[in-house]
């Protein structure tokens, strides 16, 4: 199987040196619009370089992955359906909900897959949680608790572009949120502040941010979301029912010093960033990718799952600019 691969920044050269490592992969052809950087990456990798995505499609593949900047992403997505190729695309699928209200519609007309890269999905901890409340062991759900907490902001110029905290980290709880649990987002109340750099502010988002969210089962969830937590990488969640709790994080990396005298839990070493957080989930969400491309797996988490967490994060936006609460039903893409 020969698996393209467009943008060759840190998430994308990783990807393709994981895919380069795959049983099921014989071969890797790297594009980006820097032609240096691609053909750097293709050298240090000894996989194949293509001039442009185009091109990388045009010589046949049998697989795109998208790794690019977000404003790449939805272009891509339609040069890899055009061609009728098996795609791949980081989340978001788009940088606005009309464009990927758009897409999600494509995406419906065509039989092409495409397979949008929450890696939450594919890390044991949350898939562990999935099988517990789809079991029932927890009996019914009446709370849940999740956070993404960044050790440190990324750079100023990322910002204006990320799209802001909802739709830039806490995206990753709503989707996983909704594979945990099976259900729908009903309401949200959030809000935020800023404390650490002025660009944050300048671009309009927030570097801290707060939501109480309400499921369409009546299920609570309190979120919260920082690009500043300098104890560590801290990605967690609690799913809390009337038999029982199960939380999600809770190893010796966990990013927390207890107060308790004679507390030698967490014990460390702490993940200091996603990469390190989410590596075997990374590995697993390329290696069902590689399945979907061969048609031997439906896919995981389609353009439609990535629309209703998109919906979610542009309701907390939309919450916190006009401090009150918003109902999803505000939100096109029901």
């Amino acid at each position: 199987m020969r698996i393209g691969l467009a943008g060759v920044g840190r998430i994308g050269a990783f990807h393709a040196e994981t895919l380069r490592d795959l049983s099921d992969v014989d071969e890797v052809v790297v594009a980006d619009l820097d032609a240096d950087a691609a053909r750097a990456v293709a050298d240090k990798l000894e996989v194949g370089y293509a001039a442009s995505p185009a091109e990388l499609l045009a010589s046949g593949v049998d697989g795109f992955v998208i790794a690019t900047a977000t404003p790449g992403h939805a272009p891509l997505i339609r040069l890899g359906l055009e061609a009728g190729v098996p795609t791949f695309c980081e989340k978001p699928v788009a940088a606005t909900l009309d464009e990927t209200l758009a897409l999600a519609q494509l995406v419906r007309t065509t039989s092409t897959p495409v397979h949008i890269g929450f890696q939450r999905r594919f890390d044991r901890g949350y898939q562990r949680a999935q099988q517990a409340v789809s079991g029932g062991e927890l009996g019914f759900l009446h709370s849940i608790r999740a956070q993404t907490h960044d050790q440190a902001p990324p750079h100023a110029a990322y910002i204006p572009t990320s799209g802001g905290l909802f739709r830039d980290c806490s995206i990753h709880d709503f989707d996983i949120i909704r594979f945990v649990t099976g259900r729908e987002f009903a309401s949200v109340y959030a809000t935020g502040a800023n404390k650490g750099a002025a660009f944050f502010s300048e671009a309009g988002d927030v570097d801290t941010a707060a939501a109480v969210l309400t499921l369409d089962d009546g299920t609570l969830v309190n979120l919260s979301a920082t690009r500043y937590n300098g104890g560590g990488h801290d990605v967690r969640m609690e799913v809390l029912g009337s038999d029982g709790t199960l939380g999600v994080g809770y190893d010796d990396s966990l990013a927390v010093t207890s107060a308790e005298p004679g507390a030698t839990y967490p014990s460390g070493p702490r993940h200091w960033s996603f990469m390190e957080r989410f590596l075997p989930a990374y590995r697993a969400e390329l290696t069902a990718f590689a399945a979907v491309a061969r048609g031997a797996l439906a896919s995981p988490c389609t353009v439609d799952d990535a629309l209703q967490a998109f919906r979610v994060a542009e309701a907390c936006e939309l919450s916190r600019r006009e401090n009150r609460p918003v109902e999803l039903t505000e939100i096109p893409g029901l």
